[in-house]
């Protein structure tokens, strides 16, 4: 049976494009025609025909799904020009670099472009995870394509961590030896998968081959894999989530006007292009004048102090400073990860998604956790650097539970005091809950980095970073 298509069939617009522009044989009458055809296919191929006006509103998305994808080709596109123009085996990689910066033309300002863009793209996925949770958008019917952007923003930090090396200098060698120590914690196969991922025991030659292969290949092929699924399912889940109105969340369960849905082309396609020509420009004028960082050739031979993982994996090397190493780089990321995967399933209340926190008492409550978070965790900190001494306190007990479960478990019971307090006193539903425990421990994440990056000296030990220290 043939379908009839009407005038308020979505792809109605798109069909009727292609009978002007084919000629009675059935051929495009021109080139022109023709391209504008296959343009229209692929833009609807990727969005639906039409989407609600409120969604095109930029401070309800800040358009940062769209900015990380551009990111990813941006990233894509300069690292094939890159490579053509690298060599993974050392000492030819770091002279590699060094000839991009002197003899390749543009060399310096695609390696700087393609550096600031995967940083800005670590920090840009966080934020769209972050949007995603204050707006509700994980809930059902969309709580695959939560667990597959937690899966991407995963691989977007492995993307990051596997180029870090390639240039092959003492800040990237010295970093990933620090961030691959890591790995040996992790209980019965730590070693091995050491030794699987540096191709032996320490980081070498072997090392750089198994990072430029992932980081060219295995890795990007699937992020752009799930990066597709991930937009189909945006279409098949029904689009984004829609903000609601004062008058929806008012009463709503009364019957609302039908909301204004527009055209994908040209009001969404409008929209995205100026993004997307506005961020390349940002990202061309700081290649320009910010020149991405490289320091002298690898020495293993010679370690700098402190030695420092990359900025994004400071939060967990601060956490090796206070913890038994199981428990700071296994178990809390295991339980975090775990915990932030599982969301959707636990916290299925529908009647706010689309709402940032939640409601304007959610509003507060973020604001309280965000304080709270920002004058404990510090605290924290210093009590545990300058008071605090498990060890010494309990000399005969395993290290992982003296400087681990017990202070771990000790955290726990405060957070779960803390939440407790904030239940009594506000009535906080549990969604609330949800929504003042992730803001708590996101921004206790947020203070341990810039505790790391910024108060972390010589032997790793606090200090002031704007101390002026006396000329000799």
């Amino acid at each position: 049976m043939s379908r009839k298509i009407t005038s308020h069939d979505p792809a109605a617009g798109f069909f009727r494009r292609l009978r002007n522009t084919l000629g009675p044989k059935g051929m495009p009458t021109d080139d022109r025609g023709r391209m504008r055809m296959v343009l229209d296919s692929m833009i609807l191929h990727i969005h639906p025909a039409k989407v609600d006006v409120r969604t095109l509103r930029f401070s309800y998305t800040w358009g940062l799904g769209g900015l990380s994808a551009l990111l990813v080709v941006m990233l894509m596109s300069t690292g094939v020009l890159l490579e053509m123009n690298y060599t993974p085996s050392p000492p030819q990689a770091y002279l590699d670099i060094l000839n991009l910066r002197t003899n390749v033309w543009f060399g310096e300002l695609i390696r700087n472009i393609h550096h600031w863009s995967a940083n800005l793209l670590v920090v840009v996925s966080i934020l769209h995870l972050l949007r995603v949770f204050f707006t509700g958008a994980y809930r059902p019917p969309r709580e695959t394509n939560w667990i597959i952007g937690v899966v991407m923003l995963l691989l977007v930090l492995g993307a990051n961590f596997t180029g870090y090396l390639l240039p092959w200098d003492q800040l990237a060698f010295w970093a990933i030896t620090v961030g691959t120590s890591i790995v040996e914690y992790v209980p019965v196969v730590g070693s091995w998968l050491s030794n699987l991922l540096l191709g032996g025991p320490e980081v070498s030659a072997n090392t750089l081959l198994n990072f430029y292969a992932l980081h060219i290949s295995i890795i990007p092929v699937s992020i752009v894999m799930l990066m597709s699924y991930h937009f189909w399912r945006v279409r098949k889940d029904g689009g984004l989530s829609v903000p609601k109105t004062t008058a929806e969340l008012a009463a709503p369960e009364e019957e609302t006007t039908r909301p204004e849905r527009v055209t994908t082309i040209p009001h969404l396609v409008r929209v995205e292009l100026i993004w997307a020509v506005t961020w390349i420009a940002v990202m061309l004028t700081v290649g320009m004048l910010v020149a991405a960082p490289l320091e002298g050739i690898a020495n293993p031979d010679i370690s700098p102090n402190p030695a420092k993982a990359p900025w994004y994996f400071m939060g967990l090397q601060e956490l090796l400073l206070h913890f038994h190493p199981v428990i700071a780089a296994v178990l809390i990321p295991v339980l975090a990860l775990g915990a932030l995967a599982l969301l959707p399933f636990y916290d299925i209340s529908l009647g706010s998604v689309g709402v940032y926190f939640r409601s304007w008492r959610g509003r507060y409550l973020t604001l309280i956790a965000t304080s709270l978070s920002l004058f404990v965790t510090p605290v924290w900190v210093l009590v545990d650097e300058f008071a605090l001494h498990w060890t010494d306190w309990l000399p005969g007990w395993p290290t992982w539970i003296s400087n681990g479960l017990l202070p771990l478990s000790l955290l726990l019971l405060g957070f779960y005091t803390l939440q407790a307090a904030l239940r009594m006193i506000f009535k906080t539903n549990p969604e609330e809950r949800i929504l003042i425990g992730f803001t708590y421990l996101f921004v206790a994440l947020i203070v341990l980095t810039i505790i790391g990056i910024f108060f972390r000296g010589e032997g790793m030990q606090l200090f002031w970073p704007w101390e002026i220290v006396p000329a000799h």
